[in-house]
């Protein structure tokens, strides 16, 4: 018998608010140079979709293979909103940590309040620097891989791009040396110019500090044995991105790289994934039991191979509450997309988002009230402008869509499905009322 290999080490690296806008993703005046050599020389996915467009929920799939409906995540970690994860819910760190990993957090984890009895019991050991500029985090980052010993687990969680309370990209110099690109999906304006150069500086932040972690692995002799994988929570802070349905709120970047097992050559897959997936690939990858229940499914086997073959006909995407209630879900599969505004609404602007120069701009597509569907042709319509519903070409795509929307809503024990769901908010009001919690059966 041969000697067993020891397990190899796990980075994730998540940001705040970036969506797919890195150069390595055709945004070629974005300054990403270590992500984009990391995309060189790991796999790339191009078509990876976050399951929520907004930050806890999103980030509650993504750790815990169940989509945030379900693991009790329906909004904000942080207060006033303080939704939490369900206590029968299990972390990646959870998984690693009863497999003998040593497991350590730094920056940003937003599926939980901030403390670090919180963090704790997410599953990590250690938690250093949260909310820390990208420099710092880096840092501490860069002194767990310095003192970790195999197999370990680290997290990092950089705040960039993410705006500041006065509604701006975080106090980083604003990049324009290789240009600016604006989205299409905002106006060409100058106000629009200068924001995405704010963004642009942010995002080199954010950056520079990936370069510092890769660059602390590389000193380490079991780096060609450490699986290395980034991506974001969602889209950009901008108008009709953060907390929208429509792609730019849900398309993210997804790399990783893992010399040992193969995953390297640059090689790019169209497959389209779900963020809700990486668990169970992470957790059969690195040769640990995938426990069942989950709502992802594993995409090793495709990573082990060319990856061109499909992954998932649909994935499903969802929002609850954000800053307001506003309870919508969608289905996509790679041609289309349908969206059900579940309560009637205008399209609900994230604070940070309000504050934009842009902003006011788009104010009179802000204030349209949503219809209860909309159906999008990717393909023919890629900024998602023209609602195809009531198309009679495309009816047999719209009973084909809603038919598997309700059997996800269904299959995943969806609590919109019996009306509307209440949030925290509401319990704490109705306590410092003087009532009681009418969730619980009880009446003023």
């Amino acid at each position: 018998m041969g000697e067993r290999r020891a397990p190899a080490n796990l980075i994730v690296i998540d940001c705040h608010d970036l969506g797919r806008h890195l150069a390595c993703y055709g945004h070629g005046t974005v300054p990403s140079d270590a992500l984009d050599a990391l995309a060189a020389d790991g796999v790339l996915f191009e078509q990876a979709f976050a399951t929520a467009p907004q930050c806890s929920p999103s980030r509650a799939a993504l750790y815990t293979g169940r989509h945030a409906h379900h693991v009790g995540m329906l909004g904000l970690a942080h207060p006033p909103f303080d939704w939490r994860l369900h206590d029968d819910v299990r972390h990646l760190a959870h998984h690693l940590l009863a497999a003998g990993y040593q497991t350590a957090h730094v920056g940003v984890q937003h599926v939980t309040r901030d403390s670090p009895e919180r963090v704790r019991a997410l599953g990590f050991q250690h938690h250093a620097a949260s909310h820390a500029d990208a420099a710092t985090t880096a840092a501490s980052a860069v002194e767990v891989l310095r003192t970790a010993s195999r197999p370990y687990f680290l997290n990092v969680g950089f705040l960039e791009p993410h705006r500041d309370e006065r509604g701006r990209f975080l106090a980083h110099p604003a990049h324009a040396s290789r240009g600016v690109e604006v989205p299409a999906y905002l106006p060409q304006t100058p106000e629009a110019r200068e924001e995405l150069a704010q963004l642009q500086g942010a995002i080199a932040a954010m950056d520079d500090g990936v370069a510092r972690i890769l660059e602390a692995l590389v000193e380490r002799d079991d780096a060609d044995d450490t699986w290395v994988v980034f991506t974001t929570d969602h889209g950009l802070a901008l108008p009709r991105a953060k907390a929208s349905m429509y792609d730019p709120g849900l398309a993210v970047a997804l790399v990783m790289r893992w010399p040992a097992a193969g995953l390297v050559g640059g090689r790019r897959t169209p497959a389209m994934v779900s963020h809700v997936d990486l668990v169970p690939t992470l957790l059969e990858g690195l040769g640990l039991d995938v426990p069942e229940g989950l709502h992802g499914r594993s995409y090793w086997s495709l990573l082990r191979d060319s990856g061109d073959r499909p992954h998932q006909r649909f994935v499903f995407a969802e929002k609850t509450f954000h800053t307001a209630y506003e309870p919508q879900r969608a289905v996509r599969t790679e041609r289309y997309k349908l969206i059900a505004n579940l309560e009637v609404d205008i399209m609900n602007v994230p604070g940070d988002v309000l504050r934009s120069p842009i902003t006011p701009q788009m104010i009179d597509e802000i204030v349209r009230e949503r219809p209860a569907l909309e159906l999008y042709d990717l393909v023919a319509d890629p900024d998602e402008r023209h609602n195809r519903i009531d198309d009679p070409a495309l009816e047999h795509v719209a009973a084909e869509l809603k038919a598997a929307l309700l059997a996800w809503m269904r299959s995943t024990g969806d609590p919109i499905l019996r009306g509307p769901v209440a949030s925290p908010y509401h319990r704490a009001a109705m306590t410092a009322l003087g009532g009681t919690d009418a969730a619980e059966g009880d009446t003023l």
